[in-house]
């Protein structure tokens, strides 16, 4: 289907040991993947920290925090939901680096306003504010699901190799 997420992760995982730094996820339509890609690699346990998939609107707020109001206003596949899943996602875990993924995958569920393939991110690391970012992404779910997951793993690696790692 699409390359390797392992060196990747690989990476992320060096950048963080090396910065004495653990990684959370708080995952939408990703379903886990991110935990499974860090999780995949040897020894991840000393810089993985936890992930939480939070597909449904009920799991957001209840294991993140994410508000009623906030998803009722915006919706899940927003910047303001996945920056509150990314403080919601360091709150409840021992992690001082986070991201954050919800979007529409497909093949359904799409909109005019929000079509299939869009998908909003939001970073957290130590010593600068959170950061959001939404893609449109083409393919089919699985493809979009890999390109949502390797966009989500490379801007931490590029902002921590930027941060002296």
């Amino acid at each position: 289907m699409t390359e390797s997420l392992d060196p990747l992760a690989t990476r992320l995982g060096e950048l963080l040991l090396a910065q004495g730094l653990h990684l959370t996820a708080a995952e939408s339509c990703t379903g886990g993947w991110i935990a499974k890609v860090a999780t995949d690699i040897a020894g991840s346990s000393a810089w993985f920290d936890r992930g939480f998939v939070t597909y449904s609107n009920s799991a957001k707020t209840e294991m993140l925090g994410v508000r009623a109001a906030t998803l009722e206003a915006q919706g899940a596949v927003s910047e303001a939901v996945v920056l509150e899943m990314v403080a919601g996602a360091l709150a409840h875990s021992r992690a001082q680096v986070a991201v954050a993924v919800s979007g529409i995958a497909g093949p359904g569920g799409g909109s005019a306003d929000k079509p299939v393939g869009r998908v909003w991110f939001a970073w957290s690391v130590p010593g600068a504010p959170p950061w959001a970012r939404c893609l449109q992404f083409v393919g089919e779910r699985g493809e979009v699901r890999h390109q949502a997951v390797r966009c989500a793993i490379a801007a931490l690696v590029e902002r921590l190799a930027g941060s002296g790692g």
